[in-house]
């Protein structure tokens, strides 16, 4: 199988073409450097790579430039000139297959996922809990799978919160306390995630793995690229539901081992959001699923400013290193430096720290995995240019991709089937008709149940439906002589005092 190329070392004392081989591609890689110095354009010339080699990639697009793998890149100087320096005789510009996703359905194929899916600790830190009331969301799923209830939707959510409220005695004593004040903060969490429109994220028809990872009729890999240009706005969410799909992919699918090339590449962009204020539990968790994902044949490639935004533990997994400029202004800026250079296994013919300082746009340090699993020298490397357009497409060439998608029928349309909030919903309403139900008895009911002579001298008394009885012709006689004039002021004093009227 054919190496992906990553561009050509112009080292002082090495000249050739850098690879990455298919076989290494799932031992994760990282993407460092300064805004501006082209991440993005080597982010997309290894999209391209692994697309050829049929290998699906999932990328998010943070800033809308990604979405010109879309589109066929046009040739100008600058390219012509870097083709040449490369010695690339087989480049053309096309456009790679690819698939646009948007958790809130406008600028792709709706991104859903089930509460039940997500579970307590990633909703919970969506949802900025503290400890205690993520304790309480703990207590909310396990009610819900001992009852069958199911969680779909944050409708579902909302009502098992209802629930609890309502029992809460019973289920602080079977479950754990649960205080009223806990309850309320969750729920205006909610409220304030609703109102940024993430509820459009919970429900069906759910987000399947294998949609993630399609080739093309003609064996390349499709490109799923998520639209969170307005997403990353949100860090929380954003970081999250990355999380999420990555732990999703770890515990579904099947250990394959080595491979001759990964079954997908998941790029997460904007790194450092995943680490910022993440409990030391989440971080743990992070890294046994970047540590072990690889056997299930997926390559996770982190992209971020600096190379400790990863922390170590992490950082020490990522096989295949492409380091871009890094301006050395500020204390935090000569760490980096020192950092990045301290990681990458050393070349006697460069001093990587004075060279990170030093690099012009699309040249990088790159460091690949190669014969053995056994890493590269490093290597000053001019990066190969994409052949699609490395620039923003427009909304109608968005519009032509996803008319063409081979997912939008099974997504565009959202599913409502009956979850925890309706069977709720349901069970409150017949128990409110049993309880009306003792009350309903008609004068006709109690009739029935009374007859012969006794039921005659009750009707002569108090009366049937079609004629009055004794008592009540006498009461309206004596209201008629005596309580006309009272009943009147009766009358007149009650409705003032409704409409604000005088007497």
């Amino acid at each position: 199988m054919d190496p992906i190329l990553v561009g050509k070392a112009v080292t002082t004392e090495t000249s050739g073409n850098v690879f990455l081989l298919p076989k290494y591609g799932n031992r994760h890689g990282l993407v460092a450097g300064a805004t501006g110095t082209g991440k993005t354009v080597t982010l997309m010339t290894l999209a391209e790579g692994f697309s050829r080699i049929g290998v699906p990639v999932f990328l998010a697009d943070v800033k809308g430039d990604v979405a010109g793998l879309a589109a066929a890149g046009a040739m100008n100087d600058r390219i012509q000139q870097r083709i040449a320096q490369l010695g690339i005789a087989d480049y053309r510009n096309e456009a790679a297959p690819v698939v646009f996703w948007d958790l809130w359905g406008k600028l792709g194929h709706p991104v859903r996922t089930t509460v039940s899916e997500m579970g307590p600790t990633l909703l919970g830190r969506i949802l900025e809990l503290n400890e205690t009331q993520g304790g309480v969301l703990d207590i909310v799923f396990k009610l819900a799978d001992d009852r069958g209830l199911l969680l779909l939707d944050l409708e579902d959510l909302r009502a098992l919160l209802g629930l609890i409220a309502e029992e809460r005695k019973d289920v602080s004593t079977s479950y754990g306390l649960v205080s009223t004040q806990s309850i309320g903060a969750i729920q205006r969490a909610l409220l304030r995630l609703e109102q940024e429109g993430a509820e459009l994220f919970f429900g069906e028809p759910a987000l399947e793995l294998a949609d993630l990872m399609r080739t093309t009729t003609d064996g390349r890999g499709v490109v799923n690229i998520l639209a969170a240009d307005q997403l990353i706005l949100k860090p929380k969410l954003y970081s999250s539901f990355l999380l999420w799909l990555l732990s999703e992919l770890f515990e579904n699918l099947p250990e394959v081992g080595d491979l001759d090339k990964p079954k997908l590449v998941f790029v997460f962009d904007e790194a450092h959001l995943l680490f910022d204020d993440a409990p030391p539990a989440l971080r743990q968790r992070i890294e046994q699923v970047v540590r072990l994902i690889r056997s299930k044949g997926v390559g996770v490639y982190f992209c971020s400013q600096f190379p400790d935004d990863v922390p170590d533990e992490i950082l020490g997994q990522m096989g295949n290193r492409f380091q871009h400029a890094l301006r050395a202004f500020t204390p935090r800026d000569q760490k980096a430096v020192k950092t990045a250079a301290e990681t990458f296994v050393a070349n006697p013919g460069l001093d990587v720290a004075k060279t990170i300082g030093q690099l012009g746009v699309g040249e990088a340090l790159v460091s690949t995995l190669q014969d053995k699993g056994i890493p590269m020298p490093v290597e000053k490397t001019l990066v190969a240019p994409p052949r699609c357009r490395m620039g923003a497409i427009t909304e109608a060439e968005r519009a032509q991709v996803r008319a063409g998608s081979p997912v939008g029928m099974k997504y565009d349309t959202r599913i409502d089937r009956d979850s925890a909030a309706e069977l709720l919903a349901k069970k409150a309403e017949t128990k409110a008709e049993q309880a009306q139900a003792p009350q309903a008895k008609t004068r006709e009911d109690d009739d029935a149940e009374e007859g012969g002579f006794g039921g005659a001298v009750k009707d002569a008394v108090f009366g049937t439906k079609r004629r009055q009885g004794m008592i009540e012709t006498m009461a309206k006689q004596t209201a008629r002589t005596v309580g006309n004039q009272v009943g009147r002021q009766i009358l007149r004093g009650i409705l003032g005092s409704i409409f604000g009227g005088k007497r």
